[in-house]
């Protein structure tokens, strides 16, 4: 594995796109782009959660299929750390993923370091205000736009944006090089954080 293989990606962002009926077709178009075979692959990398229960699950679900037929270890990125790399390190980010209503799945970095972990969080307009005091952070996410609306704050900065493999690549090669990252294929789970609701 190395960061050449890891920057030519295939990502389809639309409303519509269907994990269960394209994820595969996309794997397969990403190896031949990349002129791989599924036998080249080291090691598969997973966005672990928080996120969508459904895309989760299948997103695991194939990751540890490839894994376990190849015989190669699964890795598993926290989603909101690798969201949080979307932009610079050097001052307080905020990354969100929206949870629905008015919830999100939030934490928080300071200078690259966890000050926050993962949480299901209930924005209201002064949420997070001891890190916005200082108009010098940036929440972003599928989450951003919705908490712009909210909160009366005009001097930090909102981005909204999703998950993307390109900032999980680093992420996925320092662990593959500790041995004690890699995931158990048989047991690992997703982060789902909250249980799955029908409605």
């Amino acid at each position: 594995m190395n960061v050449k293989n890891c920057l030519d990606l295939l990502e389809d962002k639309s409303d519509s796109y269907s994990h269960g009926e394209l994820l595969h077709v996309y794997i397969k178009e990403l190896l031949n782009r990349n002129n791989l075979t599924i036998e080249d692959l080291a090691a598969v990398a997973i966005s672990k959660g928080p996120g969508s229960y459904t895309g989760l699950r299948i997103g695991v679900a194939s990751a540890k299929g490839l894994c376990f037929a190849q015989d190669i270890p699964l890795i598993s990125i926290d989603t909101l750390r690798a969201l949080s790399l979307q932009v610079p390190q050097n001052k307080t980010v905020i990354p969100m993923m929206d949870a629905r209503r008015m919830e999100v799945y939030s934490a928080v970095y300071t200078n690259g370091e966890l000050k926050e972990k993962v949480a299901a969080t209930i924005l209201e307009e002064d949420s997070f205000q001891r890190y916005l005091k200082s108009g010098d952070a940036t929440v972003l996410g599928t989450g951003a736009a919705k908490f712009q609306e909210l909160t009366a704050d005009r001097s930090n900065e909102y981005v909204s944006s999703v998950p993307t493999a390109l900032t999980m690549c680093n992420l996925a090669i320092q662990a593959y090089k500790k041995s004690d990252t890699v995931e158990d294929i048989a047991y690992f789970e997703p982060f789902y954080l909250k249980e799955f609701k029908s409605n």
